[in-house]
């Protein structure tokens, strides 16, 4: 399995100007949190996931957050409109740095990985000084992952448990702390699981080339028998109905859940994401392509 993030992204090509200007400026917002929560080198694990999380829980909030123009490492001549850093930005660094260090060390551990073990001294530091305020879901991540690696080992062939895991992972992840109303961490506990469960599900259908050339563990190759000699577009054509529904009906609950929280800004763009983004993305990784549109917003950084 990879590392499980970055495909929660808006579909550029029903997205107004403004609302794509508006993602630049969260994903630069949160790319600046990052260098200086932790380190530069630490910005280049950002992605379109926490970005989205980030987003997310800006648009909860009452109080309207500040916008600037900076200059940054990238391009320091020039500068770009981006959300100043505040306690959504920073809790989504905070996140995306604990749970990529912990996923470098189960890669080390798990497969011996060289790239894991290089790159864990980039995260070690701002880990361990994050580590205490947030010492129940560093726990809670790094025990579940140790359980999925469990799963792994054992050749689980169900998928459910395994995406299960992952998805209780992202409830946590999804539910800052400083969250004072129950409703809404309610809400965001099923938002997140289900989010958690279709990035899992997602996953795994796009790997399936490369765990198939390695080796590697996939609950998909097990669940549905893959037999040596099938090829893997007869696998993915035997199993493809009944991923999609698995994948829909998933996106379908993550929309349901979405609808009931409160927004006090960015309900265009939020709404292009769960509604047109994610089906885009899971069309194009179901169909075997990428569009251009896509890849595009890869220029979407600082």
């Amino acid at each position: 399995m990879s590392a499980l993030f970055g495909y929660v992204r808006p579909c550029k090509g029903e997205l107004k100007l403004k609302d794509y200007e508006l993602f630049k400026a969260v994903y630069c917002g949160l790319c600046k949190s990052l260098g200086e929560s932790a380190n530069q080198l630490c910005r280049f694990s950002l992605n379109y996931d926490f970005t989205f999380l980030a987003l997310l829980l800006l648009a909860l909030d009452e109080e309207e957050p500040v916008q600037a123009r900076e200059a940054c490492l990238a391009n320091p001549f020039k500068k770009k409109p981006l959300i100043k850093g505040n306690k959504h930005l920073d809790y989504a660094a905070d996140m995306s740095n604990i749970f990529t260090y912990l996923k470098l060390v189960d890669d080390w551990h798990d497969e011996g990985s060289i790239r894991a073990l290089l790159a864990m001294p980039i995260y070690y530091f701002p880990v361990r000084s994050r580590r205490e305020k947030y010492e129940d879901k560093y726990a809670y991540f790094r025990d579940s992952l140790q359980e999925l690696s469990r799963l792994e080992s054992s050749q689980n062939n169900i998928l459910d448990q395994s995406a299960d895991i992952f998805a209780r992972i992202m409830t946590r992840i999804f539910t800052p702390d400083y969250l004072i109303k129950d409703r809404e961490v309610r809400i965001l506990q099923y938002l997140g699981y289900n989010l958690g469960r279709w990035i899992y599900i997602l996953d795994a259908y796009n790997d399936l080339a490369e765990d198939l050339e390695k080796d590697n563990y996939n609950p998909l190759l097990l669940q549905y028998e893959y037999r040596e000699g099938e090829g893997l577009e007869a696998f993915k054509g035997r199993i493809g109905e009944a991923v999609e529904f698995s994948l829909s009906l998933t996106l379908s609950n993550l929309a349901r859940g979405y609808e009931l929280l409160e927004l006090y800004r960015y309900q265009e763009l939020l709404d292009n994401i769960i509604y047109k983004g994610l089906y885009q993305v899971m069309r194009n990784i179901l169909e075997g392509c990428e569009k251009e549109d896509e890849r595009s917003l890869q220029g979407t950084g600082t």
